[in-house]
């Protein structure tokens, strides 16, 4: 995609953080997942977390989402690195080396928080997980926010 003024993205991965991102305590919004499988048709779709809940895998079963399990944020980078170029989309310090690699990174600003450094690593942020996913379907919606 093209955004005027902001130049182009041309990821074909969006790389999302679980806790605090994609679900509030590990448990993902039944809508979330509607709009993870759309975004499926268009993106490969990886879920990276070090899993605090323990609801990884129950959480994107039956879903076209790839889960990788990461300790830390070196290896949170590391395993984005393969899927580079990417978007990202996280909300805390583990996320941050993440978001800066990404060629767009989204910081969400959940019930859960985020951090400073996922903010300022971040060059869009929304309030709720589905106000990114939905920009990424409707690139006119991110194109009126990133646009110069």
């Amino acid at each position: 995609m093209e955004i005027p003024n902001y130049g182009k993205i041309e990821a074909r991965a969006v790389l999302f953080d679980l806790n605090g991102t994609l679900g509030v305590e590990g448990v993902v919004d039944e809508k979330v997942k509607h709009l993870l499988g759309r975004l499926a048709e268009i993106y490969e779709v990886i879920v990276l977390s070090a899993d605090t809940f323990g609801t990884l895998e129950e959480q994107f079963d039956g879903l076209p989402v790839k889960i990788e399990r990461v300790r830390d944020g070196n290896e949170k980078l590391e395993r984005a690195m393969k899927y580079e170029p990417y978007i990202a989309v996280g909300n805390g310090n583990n996320d941050v080396r993440m978001l800066e690699n990404a060629e767009l990174a989204f910081c969400v600003i959940g019930k859960e928080g985020a951090t400073i450094d996922a903010l300022l690593a971040s060059d869009v942020v929304v309030t709720d997980v589905k106000d990114a996913v939905v920009m990424l379907l409707n690139e006119k919606k991110l194109t009126a926010t990133l646009r110069g």
